[in-house]
């Protein structure tokens, strides 16, 4: 069964491309006819690409690595930084800083002195300095939390990328190809879908189709993440098994010594020779 189906995508209208004279050639194949100059996305394959996208993230997730989101586009925002808390996963929705991922070692100096500066706030620093120094480190982190809040426990580069608009998030798509990091993204009639790995054919203006289709990414995370939990308690409930078996077995060796030494003390060896037999007549 689909993760999503043809109907729920045809309500939320996610077959909704962009008008024929912003189109690009490459989405042809996802393209199923024009209508009043504009272009109808066959959803049929997005179904199909929604659960090949799906199937992949989830592994992603299972293997324990992060996956980052990125929508800075105004009716995404909301939809992806709400999906990203709910798995624990990082997420962009404002500015993309520039070498976020291929200059990553100097963002998180950032995001350590932002964290610093939850520290003075913490140890009394604060009431040692001059009330504009307060301020003007009060607005600094302000500006600093909206632009990297979401990425503090981030603290290597992710496995995977997911975008809502890679015509708007380029920079993101150019550095994640330059790192060879996986990319997830919703491709509307106007992009090239080749840009990315798993390319979801489907209106990327729309809340409602952006939100479908999020949705369905974060349940596959969802799931990743379970069987994650439910394979870690079973190798742990093995090894448990495994340490028992084990004591038992030593267990048993000092039990089965103890007796062997009480059967030697129970019947020592006798040191005296046995006797001649007398010699009968003949």
């Amino acid at each position: 069964m689909s993760r999503v189906s043809y109907q729920e995508l045809l309500e939320s209208g996610a077959h909704f491309g962009h008008l024929k004279s912003k189109w690009n050639p490459k989405m042809a194949p996802y393209i199923f006819m024009e209508s009043k100059g504009i272009h109808i996305i066959d959803l049929n394959k997005t179904v199909a690409k929604i659960e090949e996208a799906a199937s992949a993230i989830k592994q992603v997730a299972k293997s324990g690595k992060k996956i980052l989101f990125v929508a800075t586009k105004k009716q995404a925002k909301d939809i992806v930084s709400q999906a990203a808390t709910r798995v624990n996963m990082p997420f962009i929705t404002e500015r993309w800083p520039g070498g976020m991922l291929t200059n990553f070692s100097t963002v998180r100096k950032s995001v350590k002195k932002m964290t610093g500066f939850d520290r003075m706030a913490s140890d009394g620093t604060f009431d040692n300095i001059s009330k504009r120094e307060r301020l003007q480190i009060t607005r600094t982190k302000a500006k600093m939390e909206k632009l990297l809040g979401s990425i503090t426990d981030m603290t290597r580069i992710p496995a995977a990328i997911f975008i809502v608009d890679i015509m708007k998030e380029h920079i993101a798509v150019a550095e994640a190809q330059k790192l060879n990091i996986a990319t997830f993204a919703i491709t509307d009639t106007n992009t090239d879908p080749t840009q990315v790995d798993f390319a979801i054919p489907a209106n990327d203006d729309s809340t409602k189709s952006i939100s479908i289709i999020v949705e369905t990414m974060v349940k596959a995370i969802e799931e990743g993440l379970a069987e994650r939990k439910t394979d870690k308690e079973m190798e742990k409930d093995k090894e448990d098994a495994e340490a028992a078996v084990a004591a038992a077995d030593g267990d048993h060796a000092v039990a089965v010594s103890e007796d062997e030494e009480v059967t030697d003390v129970a019947k020592p060896k006798s040191n005296l020779r046995p006797r001649k037999a007398k010699k009968t007549g003949e």
